[in-house]
């Protein structure tokens, strides 16, 4: 019984957390090491699927015109900067992963130091956007500026990769609407090839067993479901305020932990 309710506690955790600029990887680790409860790559990466699958949802319509009318000048452009911020993604992360043999920290340390130093980057970004004209236009620039940023999310948990793009983007002059939407809808075929890569993985592995998937569509479900509601109430709050109340989140969180890791050693 515990294990399930532990699955429900990531599943919340995982649902709030994925598109607030404050790290879902971040917490999840921390909810492991507070859970005492560790959980492979395939569950803490396939539940972001679900959160995933919220904002698809959410979406769909502008997916839907996007796609049906490709043809448009607008529609065509915005998609291929899509598809080059995915290409950069997916290019950085056979690199880091593959090649470089990297894997995801259990260790607080670097979530502490990326939530820091992620709080300080949504202050600066935030400023930066006060004193210049925002635009609601993705340039190429910011495609593959964006593209980048992905991959340095991947690179260190803590980061957040919603925080990271939307902060790219914003470094750009791109309007805080306008970033969170690119960020977000960059996301759905980002995460949903991180999930298929790690289901291959694990297949390929030897597959997985009765309990991992049945903790995995609960976890799955519930992601789903709290990412719908808190993506929905963030797409309204920032259209007239700031991200400026997640920096300090950030800032008091990473310096809570640094200062706990500091005594604990």
């Amino acid at each position: 019984m515990q294990e399930w309710i532990h699955t429900v506690i990531y599943g919340i955790v995982e649902g709030i957390t994925e598109f607030l600029p404050i790290s879902s990887t971040g917490h999840l680790i921390l909810t492991e090491n507070i859970l005492h409860d560790h959980r492979s790559d395939f569950f803490l990466v396939g539940i972001q699927a679900g959160a995933v699958l919220a904002v698809t949802l959410i979406y769909w319509q502008k997916l839907w015109n996007l796609f049906r009318h490709w043809q448009k000048h607008e529609n065509r452009d915005y998609l291929l900067k899509l598809a080059v911020a995915f290409l950069i993604t997916v290019a950085g992360a056979l690199l880091v992963v593959d090649k470089m043999h990297w894997k995801l920290t259990e260790s607080m340390a670097p979530v502490a130091w990326a939530l820091t130093i992620g709080a300080i980057l949504i202050f600066v970004s935030e400023y930066s956007l006060r004193h210049h004209s925002p635009t609601s236009l993705i340039s190429w620039k910011t495609a593959v500026v964006v593209g980048a940023a992905q991959v340095l999310a991947a690179m260190f948990p803590g980061t957040s990769r919603s925080a990271i793009t939307i902060i790219a983007a914003m470094f750009c002059s791109v309007s805080r609407v306008a970033s969170t939407e690119f960020s977000f809808l960059l996301s759905i075929p980002t995460m949903f090839a991180a999930t298929g890569h790690e289901f291959l993985k694990i297949h390929r592995q030897g597959g997985l067993n009765l309990d991992e998937i049945d903790q995995f569509a609960l976890g799955f479900a519930v992601s789903l479901v709290v990412a719908f509601i808190a993506v929905k109430w963030l797409l309204g709050y920032i259209r007239s305020h700031s991200f400026i109340p997640f920096a300090w989140y950030r800032l008091a969180l990473g310096v809570g932990l640094l200062i706990w890791l500091g005594f604990k050693n």
